[in-house]
Formats: structure tokens, C-alpha cells, sequence
């Protein structure tokens, strides 16, 4: 086959990409929950928002996320294509060429980190740049591949975006950022973990060491049950600090003991329940916690902030 034949295959081939194979390439569902993250960040700060920063703050943390995203499919293409779960992604389908994902990735790398900076301030810039860089390059091309502490270390790259919309708002870090991140980060493992239960088989063909492939179902079962622990208590300090009122602090602890019997219904699954539905039921109940946590966190925040400025008084 000449270079011209290839180059007009490919073209066809680029041809068929619609929008929404270049919207999935930016992971909407992750996208969403970071952008729902970061806003709370940026609302919870104590500052005055101004419409137009958190505006533009937003749509550049979005699309930082979104070029994380296709840059981590264009890499994991080759382990996506064996994985139930991901095989029908744009680039292992075929729909993408990696040389576009690739292309597509940087191109809104760079112009979200840019924007951010050059707009906002270059603080909630710089965090933005070394989330996608951490996502990556330490999680994608060096961690996922490299240990079963994947998740655990390369779950601070979803930990990030509070902090940068707090920047993005304030042009500083606080502690109350910090809880954020760890609320998250914290968060991370018992969610992965529960999914590699049930996905164990995905993971094995495509030779990526999440816990259970490694250290065995029972050892991370432990290690689910252990974090879920930590994940409760964690998510009541923004309460136990003085940055959320005593109804943050009543919903976050049932939340958490939520998950912590979830979790415990993981530790004790039964050797014969093969469907894993304890582990599904966690994977389920931890998106709702993090979701729910944080929307109770904002709610909080906004209706401080309503009572402070007067508007109930």
C-alpha cells in the first residue's frame, strides 16, 4: 500500500468520527463530576464571585478535564480494546485515530491551562497543568500499569479540582480546600476497588495490577471496609472545623456510615456469589456519596453565604 492509499484510508476513516465520538473521547461523566467539584470549591470560598471568572473558571477546569480524558484514551487504547468495559471507546472502535486523540487532547490541554491563567490567575492555572500532567503521565503511562497502588496514588488527580476552583476564586489554598481534596482522594480507592471486584476478568487480559489481581479478593476487601472507615470520618470534618454547619455534619455522617455498611456487606460477601452484587451496590452507593456530599456541602455553603449577605434576615 503507497503513503497516498494510507493517507486516503485514514481520511475516511477520520471522516466517520461524529461529535459525539470526540464528546465520549472527553469522558462526560468524569467531566461532570470534576466540574460539579471544582463549582463547590469555587462557591464555598470566602469571597465575592464574580459571574464572569467562575464562568470561565468552570468551562476551563471542564475542558482540562476533557483533554485528560482523550489523552488517556489515545494511550490506553491498546488495553482498552481488550476490556469489556471500554472497547467500544472511540479509539480501540476505531472511530478516532490515536494521532487525532492525541492531537485533540493536547491542543485542549493547552488552551484550558492558558485560558485559566491568563483569565482567573495563573495559581488555579498552574494546579490545572499539573492535574492533567499527573493524570497523564504519573497515573496513565506510569502508575496504572506499574503497581496496585495505582488508584491510591493516582487518585489525586480527581482530588484536584476543589482546590482549583478554590484558587480559581481566591488565588490561594486553605485547609478547607485540603478536606476537599481528601474527601476525594480518600474516596477513590473503595470506589476502584469495588469495580475491580466485579470487572477482576477486564483488568487480568488487559495486565493492569488493580488490587484483587494482585493481593487477592479477600485482602481487598479488607482494604475496602478500612477506607470506608476513613472516608466517613473524613467527610464530617468540614463540620468538626467549623467551615459547615451541624446539618453538613448530620448528612455527612449518615452518608458515611452509608458507605461504611455497604462496605461492610463487601467484607462478608459470600465466596459463592459470583455476580459480586455486594461490590456493585458499593460501586453504585460510592458515586451517590460523592455526588450527594458535595451537593450538601454547596447547599451549605450557599445558604451561609444567603444569611451573611442578609437576603433571610
Amino acid at each position: 500500500m503507497t503513503l497516498l492509499e494510507k493517507t486516503a484510508i485514514d481520511d475516511v476513516r477520520l471522516s466517520e468520527a461524529t461529535a459525539g465520538d470526540y464528546l465520549e473521547l472527553l469522558k462526560p461523566r468524569v467531566m461532570s463530576l470534576v466540574v460539579f467539584t471544582a463549582f463547590a470549591g469555587m462557591v464555598a470560598a470566602p469571597v465575592a464571585l464574580n459571574p464572569v471568572i467562575a464562568v470561565i473558571s468552570i468551562l476551563s477546569i471542564a475542558i482540562g478535564a476533557g483533554a485528560s480524558g482523550a489523552l488517556n484514551m489515545w494511550y490506553d487504547a491498546d488495553i482498552d480494546a481488550v476490556m469489556s468495559r471500554t472497547a467500544s471507546r472511540p479509539v480501540p472502535s476505531g472511530r478516532i485515530l490515536p494521532d487525532q486523540a492525541l492531537a485533540f487532547g493536547l491542543v485542549l490541554s493547552a488552551l484550558s491551562v492558558m485560558t485559566l491563567g491568563v483569565f482567573v490567575n495563573w495559581l488555579a492555572g498552574a494546579l490545572l497543568a499539573f492535574t492533567i500532567f499527573f493524570y497523564v503521565v504519573i497515573y496513565t503511562m506510569w502508575l496504572k500499569r506499574w503497581t496496585p497502588q495505582n488508584i491510591v496514588i493516582g487518585g489525586a488527580a480527581g482530588s484536584f479540582p476543589p482546590m482549583i476552583g478554590w484558587a480559581a476564586a481566591t488565588g490561594s489554598i486553605s485547609l478547607e480546600s485540603i478536606i476537599l481534596f481528601l474527601i476525594i482522594f480518600l474516596w477513590t480507592p473503595p470506589h476502584f476497588w469495588a469495580l475491580a471486584l466485579f470487572k477482576s476478568g477486564d483488568y487480568a487480559r488487559a495486565g493492569i495490577p488493580m488490587m484483587p489481581n494482585v493481593a487477592g479478593e479477600a485482602s481487598t476487601r479488607r482494604q475496602i471496609f478500612a477506607y470506608s472507615l476513613i472516608v466517613a470520618v473524613v467527610g464530617v470534618l468540614p463540620w468538626a472545623l467549623g467551615y459547615s454547619s451541624a446539618a453538613y455534619g448530620v448528612a455527612a455522617a449518615a452518608l458515611g456510615l452509608g458507605f461504611v455498611w455497604y462496605a461492610w456487606q463487601v467484607l462478608n460477601m459470600p465466596s459463592e456469589d459470583r455476580a459480586m452484587r455486594p461490590a456493585k451496590a458499593l460501586f453504585a452507593y460510592s458515586v451517590l456519596y460523592l455526588f450527594a456530599i458535595f451537593a450538601i456541602y454547596l447547599a451549605d455553603a450557599v445558604v451561609e453565604r444567603a444569611f451573611l449577605a442578609g437576603v433571610w434576615v
